[in-house]
Order: C-alpha cells, then structure tokens, then sequence
C-alpha cells in the first residue's frame, strides 16, 4: 500500500534533550507517537516499498551528543549515530574489537555505511542484520535515555522476540559501551567473524556467526558465540559455549558442541535460504571457528 508524503510528518531535532521532550509526547490519536529517525537507510526503503506507516518522526541526525567514539583505560563508548564508516575506521576497535570492524565492512555498500548507524542497526531489531552477533560476543551494554532518565542494558537482554525489544516508549538508544580486553582474558585471543549470504557484498546474511575465544594450551577458557539469521532475534549460544569449555578441545567435544548448538538455534525457511541450509552451515561454522582456536 503506498502513502502520500504529507502522510508522513518529519521533526527535526538539534539537540539531545529536545529529541527526548519530542519522543515523551503523548501519542497522537491519528499519525502515533513520535518515533526516531536516525540515517534511514531501512526507511527509506520501506517508504520506496509503501511499507512504512504513516506517522511522525524525530530527525536525530545532527544531534553531536550522540556522534562520536570516546576512549579511556576501562571502555569504549560509541554513540548511538556512529556510522559504519567511523567504525570501519577506527584504529583502536581494529585493535581490540576487530569483529565489530569486520561486521561494519559486510554491511550494505559504501552509501549504506557512510548513512547507517550502529544505534540504528540495533533499533531495527533484524536477526539478519551484521553488527549484533559482534556485539553479543563482545558483551556490549547500551545506554538508553527517555525524559524518566538514563538506564544501562546488556545487550545480550535487549532483544525479546522478534522485533521486541527492552525499550518502553520515548525511550532512545544514545551509546553502546565496550569492556576493554584485561588481564583477566589470559591466553591467545581468537576472533571470528563469518558471514554467509548469497553474494560475496550487498548482501542480508543467510548465517553470520561471531566468535570470541582466549585459548590457554588445548582449552578455551573463554567463549563467545553470537549468531543472526538463526533465530527470531540475535543470538548468544550459552550452552554451545558451555561445552567447548570443558576440557581439552577435542574431535569428540567439538562434536557435542555442534550437536548441541543444533538444539540452540531455530532456523526457518525464508526468501533467501532453507532451514536445512542454514543449520548445516551454522554447524560448518562453529567447526571451523573451533579449528581456529587449535
């Protein structure tokens, strides 16, 4: 079904707390609440398609306040309109967050990372979309900011279901917060980014697995497993990770870990692939990141 422009009303916002004090406002009875508009990338095509319903949105995209990457001894932060193109450049995420990189690089086109933001990727609440499975395997927390006030929430909490996030009306993401790697992370650091699609760019994931290891002798002592396209939100693999942790890596325990993750995703057929395809391949892939962590 398509709409008429005037369908559509389009507020511009220069700072922060004026985004929020528009957002807080009582839904309308006729075009809804307010809701953000960052580098609209995905609305634009929903407008071109006629899906996108009629409504009112807050053109965050000049807000400096949420631009930006901060540094320190403890963290990172990254502000929620950070695009993928600030990411993808980034000397130090290329250091101690090279999956976050690598996810910014598998998305869209030049255009779409130059336009697409990282509060945006997570806002859109795709299972199919690049960054989440970094930022599970990362342990990334969110800042999220209404006029009630500020609140932290792990991103591995944040997705509910499909399309169902931990975020009440009127709220906004405004960063994503990163741990610094320790001294507590003994042991080779392994990274792991693959994605599957039906192109080698251009292309929604098929499956995307991230991976995140320190590996001490035979043994992963620590393990991150994030996964899209498996299942209706972005996915961490607890009792994957759970099994490959518990003794020396062997032929044997990365059998169980497969046959395990085989309980722990949910794969459906789609457009772009079958069920079948996506569960063999998922399995292919946390065989080959095991392989890494030799």
């Amino acid at each position: 079904m398509s709409h008429n422009l005037s369908d559509f009303v389009a507020q511009p916002a220069s700072t922060l707390s004026e985004a929020l004090a528009l957002l807080g406002e009582p839904s309308d009875p006729q075009r809804g609440p307010w809701r953000p508009l960052a580098g609209g990338t995905d609305v634009m095509v929903q407008l071109g398609a006629g899906q996108l319903r009629p409504g009112r949105y807050v053109d965050i995209w000049s807000i400096a306040e949420l631009r930006g990457i901060r540094v320190d001894e403890a963290q990172i932060e990254i502000g929620a309109l950070t695009t993928y193109s600030e990411i993808r450049k980034h000397a130090l995420l290329a250091t101690e967050f090279p999956l976050l990189q690598q996810s910014a690089r598998e998305t869209g086109a030049i255009a779409i990372q130059n336009r697409g933001t990282i509060g945006g990727n997570i806002a859109n609440a795709s299972p199919a979309a690049d960054t989440p499975p970094s930022l599970l395997v990362y342990d990334a927390e969110l800042e999220i900011q209404s006029v009630r006030g500020v609140r932290q929430v792990p991103y591995s909490d944040f997705h509910r279901g499909y399309k169902q996030m931990d975020l009440a009306p009127g709220e906004l993401i405004t960063k994503v917060r990163l741990k610094r790697p320790s001294s507590d992370e003994q042991g080779r650091r392994v990274h792991y980014y693959r994605k599957v699609g039906t192109r080698a760019a251009q292309a929604i994931s098929k499956i995307c697995l991230a991976g995140f290891a320190c590996v001490q002798g035979d043994r992963i002592s620590q393990l991150r497993i994030g996964l899209g396209s498996v299942a209706p939100i972005p996915l961490r693999c607890p009792k994957t990770e759970s099994v490959l942790t518990q003794g020396p890596l062997t032929e044997a325990l990365i059998r169980r870990a497969e046959a395990t993750l085989a309980y722990e995703i949910t794969p459906i057929d789609d457009v772009r692939s079958t069920a079948l395809y996506r569960r063999k391949v998922t399995l292919n892939l946390l065989r080959e990141f095991a392989s890494r962590c030799l």
